[in-house]
Formats: C-alpha cells, sequence, structure tokens
C-alpha cells in the first residue's frame, strides 16, 4: 500500500506543529497542491519554509499564487494574459527563491516521480483553471509550454514514460469534464453562467493514460476552494471510471487548532480517500 498525505491550498495555514505531525504519520510522500499564501510573496516564503522541515518526501506544485505578482493575476483575470508578460522576470526570480525556501521539497511542475508503488505525474503549475493558459511567458521560457496543446503534449509525453502500472496525477486545478455546475468539483462559482472550469490539459492526459493501459488511480488538485462563493459546499470527491477525482482545497485548513489533510491510500484492489483533522 501507498500512503499519500494530500495538503490543499494552505494561504498561508501553516504552524510549526504541522510538519512534526506529517511526519509522525508515516505517509510515503506529503504532496503540496499549491497556493501556499495570497497576494503577498513574503507569505508564500514564510510557508515554503514551514514545508521545508519537513523529513517526508515532499512534492509542491507552484499554484496561481505562487512566485507570481499581482499584475499578472490581474492581467488573466481581465482576459488580458499576455499584459503580465513584462512581469516575467521577477516571476522568475520568486520561482527561484521559492526553490530555496523550500529546501529539501520538491517543486513538481511537468515531471514525474517514483512514490511507492506508483508513479506520481505532475502537471502544469500556476493554472487558473478554465480554457485560457495562464502565465504563458513563463511557462514557455521555463518549461517550452506556449499553449495549452503544447501542455497536454508535454504531460502525455510524462505518462508515456512512466515505469509503474498505476498513476497519480499532482495538480493545482482539476482537469474537465466533472461537472459545469457552480458547486461541483473544479465548477465555476463566479460566473451566473456557471461552467467547467477544469484544466483540458489534464484531462488529455488522463485520457491518454487510460488508453495506454495505466491505472489512473487517483488525481489530486486544489484552487476551487470547496466552500464555493454564497457559503454552498463544492463537491470534494468524485470516483469515475476507477479514478478518485479529489479537491483538497479546505480553506482554511487550520481552525479551532485541529489542522486539515486528506489521505489517499492506494493498493492493488482500491483507493481509500478520506479528509483528517489533527490536533495541532
Amino acid at each position: 500500500m501507498t500512503r499519500l498525505a494530500v495538503l490543499g491550498d494552505i494561504h498561508g495555514h501553516w504552524t510549526d506543529a504541522d510538519a512534526p505531525m506529517l511526519d509522525k504519520l508515516g505517509y510515503d510522500a506529503v504532496l503540496v497542491v499549491g497556493d501556499l499564501a495570497g497576494l503577498r510573496f513574503a507569505g508564500t516564503l514564510k510557508v515554503a519554509r514551514g514545508l521545508s522541515a519537513l523529513r517526508t518526501p515532499t512534492l509542491v506544485m507552484p499554484g496561481n499564487h505562487d512566485a507570481t505578482h499581482p499584475m499578472q493575476l490581474l492581467a488573466h483575470v481581465a482576459g488580458r494574459p499576455r499584459l503580465g508578460d513584462p512581469l516575467r522576470p521577477v516571476q522568475s526570480r520568486r520561482l527561484e527563491a521559492l526553490h530555496d525556501a523550500l529546501g529539501p521539497c520538491v517543486v513538481a511542475a511537468y515531471s514525474r516521480h517514483a512514490v511507492g508503488d506508483l508513479t506520481v505525474i505532475a502537471a502544469r503549475p500556476h493554472s487558473m483553471g478554465g480554457p485560457h493558459l495562464a502565465f504563458p511567458a513563463m511557462l514557455d521560457s521555463y518549461w517550452g509550454v506556449d499553449s495549452l496543446e503544447r501542455s497536454a503534449t508535454r504531460l502525455c509525453e510524462l505518462v508515456d514514460g512512466a515505469g509503474t502500472e498505476d498513476l497519480v496525477f499532482l495538480a493545482h486545478n482539476g482537469p474537465t469534464g466533472l461537472g459545469e455546475h457552480a458547486t461541483s468539483i473544479w465548477g465555476c462559482d463566479f460566473r451566473a453562467e456557471m461552467g467547467d472550469w477544469g484544466d483540458p490539459d489534464l484531462a488529455q492526459a488522463v485520457a491518454h493514460a487510460k488508453a495506454q493501459g495505466h491505472r489512473v488511480r487517483a488525481v489530486v488538485a486544489g484552487h476551487m476552494h470547496r466552500r464555493a462563493r454564497g457559503g454552498a459546499s463544492r463537491t470534494w470527491l468524485v470516483e469515475r471510471d476507477g479514478t478518485a477525482y479529489v479537491n483538497t482545497a479546505e480553506v482554511p485548513r487550520v481552525r479551532r487548532g485541529r489542522h486539515h489533510h486528506v489521505v489517499v491510500e492506494v493498493d492493488a484492489e482500491r483507493v481509500q480517500v478520506e479528509d483528517r483533522w489533527e490536533t495541532g
């Protein structure tokens, strides 16, 4: 059995109790889906330094808030992501600082990792969801990805090189195809027309993996917080065609001294997913 601890969007909710708490639970790896803090990069580095204390192997997927400049976020929200291109050098420097602050933790993006009996495929970093590529200049300069089509190709190439039958995908945002309602697992809750706000490149990679005979045991992500706008609860777990799709973004993850993470246990026969609240 392979046991994974998955941390949803942390958004600054990390304390000195978290690393020893997770280490003592004996996981094979800790997966972090991103958004370590919010708009202030100093907060991101503070959480990253806290994560660096983990002794358990840890993979960190950069979220849309991680290493980005607020003006880049605004440009994307306005539907003109190329307006943020001049800030790519700032984002690049911040990403290097994030690497340094995370210490032994691995910044996982467009990468493949052996964990127990599984291969973890780390998907596209800095996703903001929906039909457009976020931060294209940064993705192009770092990973050679300048379109959603190229991103899907990169992810499929990672799948093709996987050394195990069983795969888990780690992403910031989840894949398309799981519902168009505001409270769907990765549905849009900030537009009147709602819609599916998943990542199409990730959906293509998952479909490709299955077509190639892999068992995609789980897809873990966050980004769209479990509490949707208006206070409604978002669907956080969907099981479809043998795959557990898990939205781990319980925000805030620390409440009244209790610390949240999701446990994903995978063996040859089944996948078990549960919310876990530990007293810090």
